[in-house]
């Protein structure tokens, strides 16, 4: 048996040395923003939970005092996203039904934990508190126990056009594209709203490998094209503890589990494309939790797009791919995904 360490030691995990050299540019660049007077500020995102518990998500960042003046417009370009500088290890007040807890945010400016409450199913709010910085409101989505369906959804080419098998178009979508100049996925808000409405209390859960850093874009684009509201659900760039970057895939499974076991009574309908590893992911899921799933719609991109991904056209109309029993289907958008989600008697 090893030994153990000495007592009031304790052991600090070795960090990756990309997340070493981020972390010594980051304080140097802090000192310097705070003597130009940047202060903390919360940005919240939405979370979700059940009767008796709620995760809470937000995220803790320096930024410059708000000048411009409320109600004017701003063109808003996505580089001004990833222009932010966390403020790390910083202790954040959650207020959640009345119940009063504290969390710590990571080395990033993350919270992401799970806190007791007593919330009524619907959207109900926490209310966040840091030193020196604007109380806010926070979104919790607070599922009914009754509720038997829900949706996981992709995002990138699912719900929003961003051609992500093309890079160089991607990072223009994602870095200078003015965010009101990006489109929808025709058909697909019709899809969810009317699946929303056969299936009331459903929670609808956005699901991408997309940075936190674009949560209040995405949130702004899902609203102003009428997707049903819900909780986004998205990585953090960079380095992390033990490797240069995150993996995308990995995120997608681990959340899918979560999901699973936090929800163990609900059946997923799991809706993606074809030009990622969607299916790839939704199979190995569904086959590890066949009780969890109600159905695969995937979105079918055009041919010159499946190539440029890297894979061959996928056939119309229903798909095999999936495990035996199970409903897969695919079509183009979301008017085909519809007739075949109807057709095969899940609305």
């Amino acid at each position: 048996m090893p030994a153990s360490p000495p007592t009031g030691e304790l052991a600090v995990p070795t960090l990756h040395r990309a997340a070493r050299i981020e972390d010594a540019v980051h304080q140097l660049v802090e000192r310097r923003l705070r003597r130009t007077g940047w202060q903390m500020k919360i940005v919240a995102y939405a979370g979700y939970g059940a009767p008796g518990w709620a995760r809470v998500l937000c995220r803790v960042l320096l930024g410059r005092p708000e000048v411009r003046a409320k109600g004017k417009p701003e063109k808003v370009r996505g580089w001004r996203s990833f222009a932010t500088l966390p403020a790390k290890h910083v202790r954040v007040t959650i207020e959640a039904g009345g119940v009063v807890h504290e969390a710590c945010a990571d080395r990033s400016g993350f919270v992401d934990t799970v806190v007791e409450a007593d919330l009524t199913p619907g959207w109900s709010s926490v209310r966040l508190t840091v030193a020196d910085a604007e109380p806010v409101e926070a979104l919790v989505r607070i599922v009914d126990p009754s509720v038997r369906f829900g949706i996981v959804s992709d995002i990138d080419d699912t719900v929003m056009v961003t051609a992500l098998p093309r890079p160089m178009l991607a990072a223009w979508n994602t870095f200078v594209l003015d965010e009101h100049a990006r489109n929808a996925v025709p058909g697909m808000a019709v899809l969810y709203e009317r699946l929303a409405t056969a299936h009331p209390g459903a929670p609808v859960f956005y699901l991408s490998t997309g940075a936190w850093n674009v949560a209040p874009t995405l949130t702004r684009f899902l609203s102003r094209h009428l997707y049903p509201a819900g909780p986004l659900l998205l990585t953090d760039w960079g380095p992390t503890a033990d490797r240069w970057f995150r993996s995308g895939r990995e995120h997608k499974r681990a959340t899918l589990a979560r999901l699973a076991k936090e929800f163990p009574d609900v059946r997923w309908l799991l809706i993606g494309d074809d030009g990622q590893h969607d299916q790839e992911i939704y199979r190995e899921f569904a086959a590890a939790h066949p009780e969890n799933i109600a159905g695969v719609a995937i979105r079918r991109l055009s041919p010159t797009q499946a190539v440029l991904a890297g894979s061959l056209p996928a056939p119309a109309g229903s798909s095999s791919s999936g495990p035996a029993g199970q409903k897969w289907l695919s079509a183009p958008d979301g008017a085909g995904l519809w007739k075949l989600l109807r057709d095969a008697g899940l609305v």
